[in-house]
């Protein structure tokens, strides 16, 4: 089934016989002096002129021929997922690489470039591979192998460049999908080696690690910091463990994100607008119909980067400034009692406005907001003190170890004493 891109191409041939498209191919391999072959969204080579290329050349005469279109096959699923080429090189020494195109965020097609061999390549194997002699002759076969010029390395990556730069110039849509699709791949390979790393630490076996329930708490206060590097950190830190812990359950893993995401979006500065709702809707619906883990992180992914970018671009309002003055102020005097009016004179506002800001532009009020933090140093030091719950809920400023104890589940779900005798563990994970 052709992609809305080829259609769209065939569409403007048909109308003026030389589309755009054609235009940025030939422009390419006349300028290069490389071999492109189009393929449309069924991973299906097309021919867009009567020009013989290297398919036609050689490829269809090698004994590998239904290998080598497989070859190309998983070498532009791969440049797809990762947004960026795919180089590879065959059997007989010839190089490739796969430029993906996108339409409206989904796969439509991609470019193959080709035409040099690699200066690795063996004329040795090169007889060999022919299919036969009613095909092509071997030396002929020899020959037109023999004819293509070798590039290094670095060439081979500047062509490969150049080729994603004309792929993006024929992507259709707002966005730039490349750049996406980038940002995804690095986001899944950070979250592989957390896994990794987890399998390490624990071996097959040995006791499972707790859901780390302290991280949604800094995942929470990173997000209220518009904080999106340190946000994407803890969110694969959290998925790290999540996937882990339940390699064959999908389905969980899928119920639990949706209850993470449900937690991010009610982050947001106004979460409660319209566009912010139907956002929230469409992201938990994405998380409902995916299939893959990799597509779970991936939306999750997204929210945590809307809702950092709603956050952070409230830096140009205003009231700014005084929130980020408020910030520090509270999180340098969590071991001390604070007021609304000290914080408030920070801030360099009336206690009355301050109060009504804060809660607009952080999406709680002041109180929720200081025993959040309270019960996230209170989780760490748990975890990582020898301290009495006592000492700890003094340390934290809490009234009294009731009192403490009281906020503490109210934010978590599990008492203090639970809490360190599980390990951090708030759920049976």
């Amino acid at each position: 089934m052709e992609g809305q891109w080829w259609r769209a191409m065939k569409r403007s041939h048909n109308k003026s016989g030389y589309s755009r498209e054609r235009k940025v191919v030939s422009v390419y391999v006349r300028a290069t002096g490389s071999a492109v072959q189009i393929y449309s969204d069924s991973f299906q080579p097309v021919k867009i002129d009567d020009e013989p290329g290297i398919e036609q050349n050689i490829c269809c005469h090698c004994n590998n021929s239904a290998g080598c279109h497989e070859m190309h096959i998983n070498a532009i699923q791969k440049s797809c997922k990762r947004g960026k080429p795919n180089i590879y090189q065959c059997d007989l020494g010839l190089m490739f690489w796969a430029c993906p195109i996108y339409s409206d965020g989904e796969f439509s097609g991609a470019l193959l470039g080709s035409g040099f061999l690699g200066d690795s390549a063996d004329s040795s194997v090169w007889a060999a591979a022919v299919k036969d002699s009613e095909s092509i002759a071997p030396d002929e076969f020899k020959r037109r192998i023999s004819a293509l010029p070798i590039a290094d390395a670095g060439k081979i990556r500047s062509l490969a460049e150049i080729l994603l730069l004309c792929t993006e110039s024929l992507s259709v849509g707002n966005e730039n999908y490349h750049e996406l699709f980038r940002l995804r791949a690095e986001q899944q390979a950070a979250l592989s080696i957390l896994i990794e790393n987890l399998r390490k630490k624990y071996p097959e076996g040995s006791a499972l690690p707790g859901y780390p329930l302290e991280k949604e708490c800094q995942l929470i206060t990173s997000l209220h910091r518009g904080d999106k590097t340190e946000s994407e950190k803890l969110l694969n830190e959290i998925l790290a463990v999540l996937i882990f812990n339940n390699p064959n359950n999908f389905r969980y893993i899928q119920f639990r994100v949706l209850e993470l995401a449900v937690l991010i979006t009610r982050t947001g500065i106004n979460p409660t607008s319209t566009i912010s709702m139907e956002s929230n809707v469409r992201c938990l619906k994405q998380i409902q119909e995916s299939k893959t883990v990799e597509e779970l992180a991936g939306t999750l992914h997204g929210i945590v980067e809307n809702i950092a970018g709603q956050i952070a671009s409230f830096q140009g309002i205003p009231h700014a400034l005084a929130m980020r003055k408020a910030e520090t102020f509270i999180r340098e005097n969590l071991t001390r009692k604070i007021s609304l009016r000290e914080i408030s004179k920070v801030a360099g506002l009336s206690a009355p406005y301050f109060s009504t800001i804060f809660k607009e532009e952080m999406g709680e009020n002041l109180s929720r907001y200081i025993n959040r933090l309270r019960v996230e140093k209170a989780s760490k030091m748990i975890l990582e003190t020898d301290l009495s719950l006592s000492e700890i809920s003094s340390a934290c400023c809490f009234e009294d170890q009731s009192w403490f104890s009281k906020i503490f589940k109210a934010f978590t779900g599990i008492s203090p004493g639970k809490y360190r005798n599980q390990g951090g563990r708030a759920l049976n994970v």
